[in-house]
This record gives structure tokens, C-alpha cells and sequence, in this order.
């Protein structure tokens, strides 16, 4: 095992990766930015190491500063967590050339499957199927719209590098195509700094379920059943629960085993998320695999008991999967809601600031996720996750009711601040929610939008 790891992450997910160290008998090195130098981590991780200043670009996606900073504390490897440069396989080939592990795939598996469009022809050469639309990126916005028309409206335009919800629009009427295919290679540049769009149809009426797959270095791949991801605005998941409901055993277990054999296919190694949109008539496509730990992974550690993160570090370390799949055994059910700082009451707006007094859920099977404290000064520029509740019961409607309870008891206090607690309870007693009749259109019902944001039509 290794003797030190450093994280290239800030927030929850950072002081999570950590805490899995600890428990192994792991040495930590955490790095921040001068936007974070009051984070929680830096207190917590055995070491830390200033990496630059606020912006991304020169902190936290500096690889050259990350790499001076494993080096400096004589870190064996980097645990990336999600985001900045958890799916970037030229970090993951900069890690190898300076005799670090890099805790993920191999760059060649990342770069396979990190172009989405290329993921998705990779997948339907496996037997997965996957939705009707383009396959491969767009190259011109004549050449779109023609494979529009063929696909059919309402179609989704997706950044090809795209990632966490964002560089994507879903198109109703082909007069808004070509302005919608414009902003979204705009915004992929901005965003990801690559243009490059494809298209799938879009299914309004779908839901969102994940697989998530361990594999090892050695050919061995299992699954940990399936969660469901369906709550979401403007494509961000806003609460995600274990086992995905109201799903046929025989689609469950075929969903699985597929996730298991495209991983098998790309030779996936560490903990992977092979991501499927299922119509009414649960039939399922797949439409994407994330090749990093994921933000909603605490509900498949509630309902497996196996935690994901310590799986990561021993795969990267070299050891075989100590599990098969018939030693995976699914028990009770599992919710996670993520707690942001916006602002409902202002089109969610971001509202960082000064967190003056923090009093977080508590009791049986209430398991909270946060580097939040009072004193701490959440910072602008950077995600608006704070905390994520998970909680555990033997049944859907408990852990549903342990939820609302949890949620209660989330209290927050400072200058113009908000969090979204109030507006996820909201979520949670929804009637088709509680029936587990919910789709991906289930918040924009609620907020009475469409699901690009924009009032819906009377």
C-alpha cells in the first residue's frame, strides 16, 4: 500500500479521500489555493502545500504545481477526486512520467472514454445500446442539422469534453437549432476548451440510472448495483438514492451486466460509473461512463457497506479485487441530497460568503459529507457544493422520512446566505416522487420551467 498520497481536490471530496487514507494507515498531502488557504483539509491532511493562487487554472489545474508539490512532500501517488483533472489523461500520463500512481484509469482508457461521442461507439461495439444521433462530433453546423432532422426532435447538443452537467442544450423546434448548436460549442470552448458538439435524441420523459463498476489491473470488473439519478436541474443532479426504484429485477440485472462488460471491454481499472437514460417503457441507452469517483457515491457505501474510495486506493496499489460479484449484496435503501450554497428564490443564484454559525444533521444512519464550519469563508469562485446528507433505512419511504427529518435539522447562519435544504424537502414530498413515478422532469415541473431553464409554455 502506499505510504503517502497527495489529493489534487478541495471541498467535501477532499477531506472524504483523506479520512479513507487515514483508515488504511495513509500519510495525506493536501494543496491548496490562496481563495482556500481556511480550508478544512489543510488542518486535517498529515501536510499542505500552497499550489498558487485562486483561479483554477493556476491552482488546482496547474499540473505542473501539483506534480512540484507530490514531489516536494515524496508523495507514491495522487488521488485526483472528481473534477479539475480526475478525467484529464494527460495529467494521468504527467503522473506516470514522474514515478507517481495515479489513482484512476490508465490515460488511454480516460481518453477513450472521456470523448464522449467516441465513448458512445466504443459502448455500442460491446452490444450496449445507445440513443440515436451523431457518431462522431459534429463538423459543421450544416452537417448538425441534417443529422438532426434524421435523429428527430427534440434532440440534446453535448460538449464533447463535457462533464458535471454543463456544455449541453436540448433543442425542441429545428428554428432554435442552429443558435442552440452556436452557444453550445461557445460555451464547450469556454468551459472545457474544446468546441467540438454531438447530438443524441433527447428522451423527455427519462430516467437517469447509474452503474457503478470496480475493476482491477488484472481483468477482474464487478458492479454495485444501480442508483438513481433522475432528480435534476438543468442537468445537475440534485438528489441521487440506492437501489434505483420501481425497476424490474431482470432490467437491473441486465443493466449490470452490461456496465461490467463495457468496463471488461475498455480494460476500466479503479471505480468508474457507467451511466443509462431509461424510457417509460424501460428500455435503457447508454450515454455515458464517468472514469473518476463520483459526487453521489456515499449511497452505494450505504447500501453495500464497501467503501469506494479505500477499493480505489487498492486497486491503484496493484491488488486484485477482493470481491466477485455474487459477494455484493444490496441492503435496505440509500438517499443523498446535495446541499448548495444558491439561492432558490433567486434562480438558485450563488450565494458564498461567511458561514457564521453550522449546525449539521445528526443521528442513526445520517451520514453527512462537508468541509463547511462556522468561520468558514466559502469562496466564489469555485463549486457551490457544502454538504451532501445520506441516510440509510431499511426501506425507500424511511430513509425518505429519516431524510426530511435530516433536512430539518440543517441549519445554516451569515451575511446573505442560502443553501438549497429547504427546496430539496420540497423535492422529497412530491407526490410522484414518493410514488418513485419521477423522471428528469420532475424539478423543472416543479419550478414550473422547461428543462433548458425557460418558463414552461402555458
Amino acid at each position: 500500500m502506499f505510504g503517502k498520497v497527495l489529493i489534487a481536490n478541495r471541498g467535501e471530496i477532499a477531506i472524504r479521500i483523506a479520512r479513507a487514507c487515514r483508515e488504511l494507515g495513509i500519510k495525506t498531502v493536501a494543496v491548496y489555493s490562496t481563495e482556500d488557504r481556511d480550508s478544512a483539509i489543510r488542518g486535517y491532511a498529515d501536510e499542505a502545500v500552497h499550489i498558487g493562487p485562486g483561479p483554477a487554472k493556476r491552482s488546482y489545474l496547474n499540473m505542473a504545481a501539483i506534480i512540484e508539490a507530490a514531489r516536494q512532500t515524496r508523495a507514491d501517488a495522487i488521488h485526483p477526486g472528481y473534477g479539475f483533472l480526475s478525467e484529464d489523461p494527460d495529467f494521468a500520463e504527467v503522473c506516470q512520467a514522474n514515478d507517481m500512481v495515479f489513482i484512476g484509469p490508465p490515460a488511454e482508457v480516460i481518453s477513450q472514454l472521456g470523448e464522449k461521442s467516441a465513448a458512445r461507439m466504443v459502448m455500442a461495439g460491446t452490444g450496449l445500446p445507445v440513443l440515436p444521433g451523431s457518431r462522431h462530433p459534429m463538423r459543421s453546423p450544416e452537417e448538425a442539422c441534417v443529422i438532426a432532422d434524421e435523429t428527430g426532435f427534440p434532440v440534446i447538443i453535448k460538449a464533447v469534453a463535457g462533464g458535471g452537467g454543463r456544455g449541453m442544450r436540448v433543442v425542441y423546434d429545428r428554428r432554435d437549432f442552429l443558435r442552440d448548436y452556436r452557444s453550445t460549442a461557445a460555451e464547450a470552448r469556454a468551459l472545457f476548451g474544446d468546441s467540438r458538439v454531438y447530438l443524441e435524441r433527447y428522451l423527455p420523459s427519462a430516467r437517469h440510472v447509474e452503474v457503478q463498476v470496480l475493476g482491477d489491473a488484472h481483468g477482474n470488473a464487478i458492479h454495485l448495483g444501480l442508483r438513481d439519478c433522475s432528480v435534476q436541474r438543468r442537468h445537475q443532479k440534485l438528489v441521487e438514492e440506492s437501489p434505483a426504484p420501481s425497476l424490474p429485477a431482470d432490467i437491473a440485472r441486465r443493466m449490470g451486466e452490461d456496465a461490467v462488460a463495457g468496463a471488461k471491454a475498455c480494460g476500466y481499472v479503479g471505480a468508474g460509473t457507467f451511466e443509462f437514460l431509461l424510457d417509460p417503457d424501460n428500455d435503457y441507452f447508454f450515454i455515458e461512463a464517468n472514469c473518476r469517483i463520483q459526487v453521489e457515491h456515499p449511497v452505494t457505501e450505504m447500501v453495500t457497506g464497501i467503501d469506494l474510495v479505500q477499493e480505489q486506493l487498492k486497486i491503484a496499489a496493484g491488488h486484485r479485487l477482493g470481491l466477485r460479484q455474487q459477494d455484493v449484496a444490496s441492503r435496505g435503501a440509500a438517499l443523498e441530497c446535495r446541499i448548495n450554497m444558491e439561492n432558490p428564490d433567486r434562480s438558485f443564484a450563488p450565494c458564498p460568503g461567511r458561514i457564521d454559525s453550522l449546525a449539521l444533521p445528526a443521528g442513526p444512519f445520517v451520514r453527512v459529507d462537508t468541509h463547511g464550519y462556522a468561520g468558514y469563508r466559502m469562496p466564489a469562485i469555485y463549486d457551490s457544493l457544502l454538504a451532501k446528507v445520506i441516510t440509510w433505512a431499511p426501506t425507500r419511504d424511511d430513509a425518505i422520512a429519516r431524510m426530511e427529518r435530516a433536512l430539518s435539522e440543517f441549519e445554516i447562519s451569515g451575511p446573505g446566505i442560502s443553501t438549497t435544504a429547504r427546496f430539496l424537502g420540497r423535492v422529497l414530498a412530491a407526490e410522484e416522487f414518493r410514488a418513485a413515478r419521477h423522471d428528469t422532469g420532475l424539478v423543472p415541473r416543479l419550478l414550473g420551467t422547461s428543462a433548458a431553464g425557460r418558463p414552461a409554455a402555458a
